[in-house]
């Protein structure tokens, strides 16, 4: 249990600030009720910020750790998850010109809920501390 009794701040710390983000992210952006009323790339710009803003803080907070296969797994995930959304993204404005495929839509909207939730955190740590505890 070498992680939680050294990095434990900090990884509480970094859980703290992936919730504000999440929470701030679905209280004013995704369960909004005017949201429909902001334009669909400024929506799509919000969002991209939101799942990066999370991707640093997982990267700073999990980077400072002695554990450094969490951090290249933080950045595995996060990335290919990026670039597959990137990718509909531009699948849509390329050859579809704007236009919406709703299964296309609900993928990308997934792979961002997957991103910016705190339970991939979580996870990583729970991870963490079962294979410590295996190894103790």
């Amino acid at each position: 249990m070498k992680f939680y009794k050294s990095n434990k701040g900090r990884f509480i710390g970094g859980l703290i600030f992936i919730f504000i983000i999440y929470s701030c992210y679905y209280i004013f952006i995704a369960e909004n009720r005017y949201t429909a009323e902001i334009p669909r790339k400024l929506r799509h710009l919000i969002s991209l910020f939101a799942t990066v803003a999370v991707y640093f803080v997982g990267t700073y907070h999990l980077g400072k750790l002695k554990v450094k296969w969490m951090s290249t797994l933080w950045h595995v995930v996060h990335i290919s998850g990026l670039c597959i959304i990137i990718g509909i993204g531009l699948f849509y404005y390329i050859f579809l010109d704007g236009k919406a495929i709703q299964e296309l839509s609900v993928l990308a909207q997934n792979i961002q809920e997957v991103l910016i939730s705190p339970m991939l955190y979580v996870a990583m740590g729970l991870l963490n501390r079962t294979l410590v505890k295996q190894t103790n």
